[in-house]
């Protein structure tokens, strides 16, 4: 999937687990890891801005778009 997921880094950053931050945001561990494994078809602003509270960053911070080979082909 071309959208990557980097919540693992800002957890790292800020020395946080998991179990925490999805306390703290409002959302089980099992939806959080879905999400942070990059399993997730959607997340919502709300949640969006929530991990991005919790973790005071930016939601750049938590995702980025990577080029996967089938785009690399196409724009070829």
């Amino acid at each position: 999937m071309p959208i990557a997921v980097d919540i693992d880094v800002m957890l790292a950053k800020r020395k946080m687990s998991v179990g925490e931050l999805a306390e703290r945001v409002g959302i089980t561990p099992a939806n959080l890891a879905v999400l942070k494994n990059g399993r997730a078809k959607a997340v919502r602003f709300s949640t969006l801005a929530a991990l991005c509270e919790v973790l005071e960053c930016q939601p750049g911070d938590l995702l980025r778009w990577e080029a996967d080979e089938a785009t690399d082909r196409t724009m070829s």
